[in-house]
Order: C-alpha cells, then structure tokens, then sequence
C-alpha cells in the first residue's frame, strides 16, 4: 500500500485512501496503514466508501439462491393471475371494497371492454 504523500494529487490521495479502506473492510490493512484509514473513515467520501464496500463484500459473500424445481416459475405465475384482491370503489373511502379478480384474464377482458 501507498501511503499518501504531499507530492500526491488529490485524484492519487482519494484512490489511495480508498485502497485502505477496502484493505481495512477485507482484514488485509497493514497496520502502519489503519491510522490513516481511520481518519479517512471520519470523512464523508471516506464513509461512503467503508458502506461501499461492505455491500461489496456482503454481495460478493452471499449465499447462493436456491435451486427451484422445474416449472416453479410457471406454477407461481398461474396462482399469482388466479389469485383476487381487495379494491376500493374509485374515490372510495378505502375501507370499503368489492372483490374483483386482478388475474391476467380479467385484466384483459377489462382492457377489451374499455
């Protein structure tokens, strides 16, 4: 790791600040380092960085989705255009309602009788 030196440009000094604070996130910061990413940490931009790469980390480090079984994606579909909702009359109160089918079939047929 480069330290930041007062030859440094500000663009040398932000990108190496950054450096720390990702060696810092990951464990890999050498100590003679951490004062000066530390201080970055009181910094807004230096914030914003240490949430960065947490969410990096964390994203990178997930867990893997689960496998689904075949036509998983077909069968939700199917309940989910099937399934009723409560609505509220237009300019309703929002309490009152009637049940009115939102599956993809109803939708279309309103759309045709409109």
């Amino acid at each position: 790791m480069n330290t930041p030196t007062s030859t440094d440009t500000p663009m040398d000094t932000n990108e190496t600040l950054r450096a720390h604070i990702s060696a810092l996130v990951d464990g890999e910061l050498p100590q003679a380092d951490a004062e000066l990413a530390l201080a970055a940490l009181q910094e807004k931009d230096g914030k914003a960085a240490w949430d960065r790469y947490h969410l990096i980390r964390d994203t990178l480090r997930a867990t893997p989705a689960p496998v689904l079984s075949p036509g998983f994606a077909e069968r939700l579909a199917a309940r989910l255009a099937a399934e009723s909702v409560e609505l509220a009359p237009e300019g309703g109160d929002g309490v009152s309602g009637a049940t009115e089918s939102t599956g993809q079939a109803a939708i279309l047929a309103k759309r045709g009788a409109s």
